[in-house]
């Protein structure tokens, strides 16, 4: 099949369905291609909901490297490597461990890149017509231990520094959470700039379904490989290849075979997050809180309140843990939401590179081919920002931020082989 004008968004996740989006608007002629509906095969589907522009630091950090073992599953944290991985996990945590020492500098990268996300986000999603999916309540962060005032203000100081506003919570929003949770004592932070959506599928339809207006086709295909086909890009699928005249790789968790062929060894992982739904339970606000203590986000949704956690590196295809969801509820009804074990969890694989910066940009040996994956857990919160930056790669424009640092060559190059 020949579509040679065309352009090929591999992956219809948030990001692949933003991009192709932002494409369609420029009158690009767009082929959306996954094998599953849009925002159903991936991380998409189940994130916590939140537009977190206060995660502007990468997550590895030497506290975290030297600590993270009180995080572990078996110590009641929220952090699983099963022993089964630990062989093939090492390199990507070796990694893991020098970024954890390059903080500083990649988060002088990040932080410009998370910081405009939220009116971003507001901004499309006005322009397709759903300004209904976000709100700017902003969100909590909430600590149940004795030593909960020490850490808001500590936390407080920190976010002051990488220039994230923060307000300490309203007493009366804490005397609620603190007598839901039947703590003696509850302090708290207020992010007023963050926001949240209230149906994260709605909004990758959203974005898919405005593309699909604007002319792009969607074709639900399982993308096996590409190769550099003259000035295009060849997509070898199930049912046949297919010409483009260039394409951009968005498969999350899935896209490093993609890759290889044009010399990228991609250290990726897949970072598994868990949730349970909550249609009974009452929301403690119209904003997602972070339970720090405990590391669980609950967000307010359309008709449901929404519970995440865990950070789960059991691999793609592993079945899902039912400890996980059990552990969730658990903690969840001492936290004081109605939550029995009959409601519905969910498990997925967030794309996570060992320095956590995405992976952004071109394939300088095949100029046609593009991507954008590895988004860790802020897919959602930079999708528009992430969209609008890929727009202007296509078209040959200077991005609005530096993409530099977000090149897979920062993981080295071997043999092109497509």
């Amino acid at each position: 099949m020949e579509e040679q004008d065309s352009i090929a968004v591999i992956g219809a996740g948030v990001i692949g369905s933003a991009i192709a989006c932002a494409l369609a608007r420029e009158g690009r002629r767009v082929l959306l291609i996954d094998r599953a509906p849009p925002g159903e095969a991936g991380a998409s589907f189940g994130n916590a909901g939140h537009i977190a522009t206060e995660l502007v630091e990468p997550l590895p950090s030497p506290s975290l490297l030297f600590g993270f073992w009180r995080e572990l599953f078996a110590f009641d944290g929220v952090l699983d490597i099963p022993a089964r991985r630990l062989a093939a996990f090492m390199p990507w945590a070796a990694r893991f461990a020098r970024a954890a020492f390059q903080r500083a500098e990649n988060t002088r990268h990040l932080a410009p890149f998370v910081r405009p996300a939220v009116p971003a986000l507001i901004g499309m999603l006005g322009e397709v017509g759903r300004p209904d999916l976000i709100r700017q309540h902003g969100h909590y962060q909430v600590w149940l231990s004795g030593d909960g005032e020490r850490r808001a203000q500590a936390q407080a100081r920190v976010m002051d520094e990488l220039r994230v506003s923060t307000q300490p919570a309203a007493r009366e929003f804490l005397e609620v959470v603190r007598q839901a949770a039947g703590a003696k004592s509850a302090a708290g932070l207020w992010f007023p700039k963050c926001a949240h959506v209230v149906d994260p599928l709605e909004v990758v339809r959203a974005f898919a379904n405005a593309a699909s207006q604007r002319g792009a086709a969607f074709l639900r295909h399982e993308v096996r490989a590409l190769r550099a086909a003259g000035q295009g890009v060849q997509v070898q699928t199930e049912s046949g290849p297919l010409s483009v005249g260039a394409a951009i790789v968005c498969t999350g968790v899935w896209s490093a075979p993609l890759l290889q062929p044009f010399g990228f060894k991609v250290p990726l992982e897949a970072a598994r997050g868990y949730h349970v739904q909550m249609p009974e339970a009452a929301p403690l606000a119209d904003a997602p809180i972070l339970y720090s203590d405990a590391n669980i986000v609950v967000t307010p949704m359309a008709g449901r309140i929404r519970a995440t956690s865990f950070m789960e590196f059991s691999g793609t295809e592993a079945p899902p843990d039912p400890r996980k969801p059990a552990w969730l509820r658990t903690k969840l009804r001492a936290l004081g939401y109605t939550c029995d074990d009959r409601t519905p969890s969910w498990v997925g694989p967030r794309p996570v590179l060992p320095d956590y910066l995405p992976a952004i940009g071109r394939v300088a040996h095949a100029p046609n081919l593009l991507y954008a994956f590895g988004h860790q857990h802020i897919g959602l919160t930079l999708s528009a920002v992430t969209a609008q930056a890929m727009a202007d790669l296509v078209a040959g424009r200077e991005p609005a931020f530096d993409l530099s640092a977000f090149d897979l060559r920062r993981f080295g190059v071997g043999k092109y082989s497509a």
